[in-house]
C-alpha cells in the first residue's frame, strides 16, 4: 500500500489539544506524511478497532476526518511506554485469527495492520532515507505502543509487506518478543489459487515489494522472475520470508519463535499459553482458556461469517483437487529452489514441540 501523492497540509491546533490526544490512546496513529514530518491521528477506540478487520480506511470510518499533528510533537506527548510485541506472518495463515484471539481486556490490545507502518515501506521503496526512516519507525512505535490499560501489552500484526522492516523493529524494542506464524508452503500455494486473479496478483506484487526490499538472494537472474508463472511466484515471495524468518530466529534467540499455522488450529490452548508466556502476558489458566474458546477460531477472520474446522479443510481439500497438477509440478520446483539456496521449509525455534 502506497500512501497518496499529497497530504492535506498539518491543521494549526492547539498545542495542548494536540497532545492530549496523541497521549489518549483510543487516537490511533493512522498514516504518515514525509512531506510534513505529520501524523495523522483518528479516533478509533479499542471496540473500533476490534471490529476492523484490518486498521485501513476502508474498515475505519473515523479516517475520513484525521486530525493531523507533528510527528515529533506527538511522539514526545507520549509519556510512557507499554509493552509491545510482534506477529509477523506470512499471509493466509491465520495472523487475523490470532490477533482477534489475543484482544482481550488486561492482557493485550492488538493492532491489526496498522497502514502507518506501510506508509513508511512506501517511502523507503520510493528512495527515504534509511537513517531518517529509521528515527520515523521509532516514533511509529512509541504512537503505536499506548495500551488501554497501563502496562498491558500492545501487539502489533503489521502487514507482510512490513516484514523486511522486522530487524529494526526488533532492534528498536530489545523488550520486544515476535511469533513468526506461516502457513505450510502446500496449504499457502493452494490458497492462493482458491483466489484466482486476485490472489496471483498479490504474490506479484508481494515478489515486486521484496526485490525492491533488497531480500530475495535466490540465486536468479532479474528477468528469471517474469518468466515464471503465478504459482512459481508465490512459491518464491514463500522461500523468501522462510529465509528471513530463520534469519530473525538466528539473530534474536530467546525472543523469536516460529509457528505454523496448522499447529496454531490443532492446539489453539497450548499455542495460546506458549504466547502469553513469550510475550509475559499477564493470562491465567481461566484466561488462556477464554482466548482459546474466542469467537475467532469459529468464523472467518476476514469477513465474520460462521467458518468451522470442518469448511476451512474442505475449501482447503477442493481447492487442492481441482489445481492438482499445477501445485505438484510447483511444490516439487520449489523444495528444489529452497535447497539449493540453502532455505529450510521450517524456521527454526519452533514454539511448540
Amino acid at each position: 500500500m502506497s500512501i497518496p501523492p499529497r497530504f492535506p497540509q498539518p491543521v494549526d491546533r492547539a498545542a495542548a489539544t494536540d497532545a492530549a490526544k496523541t497521549a489518549d490512546p483510543r487516537w490511533l496513529a493512522h498514516r504518515y506524511d514525509p512531506d510534513h514530518d505529520a501524523v495523522h491521528l483518528i479516533d478509533a477506540d479499542r471496540a473500533a478497532r476490534a471490529a476492523a478487520t484490518f486498521l485501513t480506511d476502508e474498515h475505519l470510518p473515523s479516517a475520513t476526518q484525521p486530525v493531523i499533528v507533528s510527528r515529533k510533537m506527538a511522539r514526545d506527548a507520549v509519556q510512557r511506554r507499554d509493552p509491545v510485541h510482534f506477529v509477523f506472518h506470512s499471509a493466509y495463515c491465520c495472523s487475523t485469527l490470532l490477533a482477534q484471539a489475543l484482544d482481550h481486556v488486561g492482557v493485550a490490545s492488538t493492532l491489526k495492520e496498522p497502514v502507518i507502518l506501510n506508509d513508511l515501506v512506501g517511502w523507503r521503496h520510493r528512495g527515504g532515507d534509511p537513517a531518517y526512516i529509521g528515527d520515523v519507525l521509532d516514533s511509529a512505535l512509541t504512537l503505536l505502543a499506548r495500551a488501554y490499560v497501563p502496562g498491558e501489552a500492545v501487539v502489533i500484526k503489521p502487514s507482510n509487506v512490513v516484514n523486511a522492516l522486522a530487524p529494526a523493529m526488533l532492534s528498536m524494542r530489545p523488550n520486544a518478543r515476535a511469533i513468526l506464524l506461516y502457513a505450510p508452503l502446500p496449504v499457502y500455494l493452494t490458497s492462493i489459487a482458491r483466489k484466482g486473479m486476485w490472489g496471483r496478483l498479490w504474490v506479484r506484487e508481494l515478489l515486486a515489494k521484496q526485490l525492491a526490499d533488497g531480500i530475495v538472494d535466490l540465486g536468479f537472474a532479474p528477468d528469471d522472475y517474469l518468466r515464471l508463472t503465478d504459482l512459481q511466484v508465490a512459491a518464491v515471495g514463500w522461500i523468501v520470508q522462510a529465509d528471513l524468518f530463520a534469519g530473525l530466529a538466528t539473530r534474536f534467540p530467546g525472543r523469536v519463535r516460529s509457528l505454523q499455522s496448522e499447529t496454531l488450529l490443532a492446539a489453539p490452548r497450548q499455542a495460546l499459553a506458549a504466547i502469553c508466556a513469550l510475550f509475559g502476558l499477564s493470562a491465567d489458566a481461566a484466561t488462556i482458556d477464554a482466548l482459546a474458546q474466542s469467537k475467532a477460531f469459529g468464523r472467518n477472520a476476514k469477513d465474520g461469517t460462521a467458518y468451522q474446522a470442518a469448511d476451512r479443510d474442505r475449501d482447503r481439500s477442493d481447492g487442492a483437487v481441482l489445481h492438482a497438477e499445477e501445485l505438484d509440478k510447483v511444490l516439487a520446483w520449489a523444495h528444489a529452489v529452497a535447497r539449493n539456496a540453502g532455505v529450510a521449509m521450517d524456521p527454526p525455534a519452533p514454539l511448540l514441540g
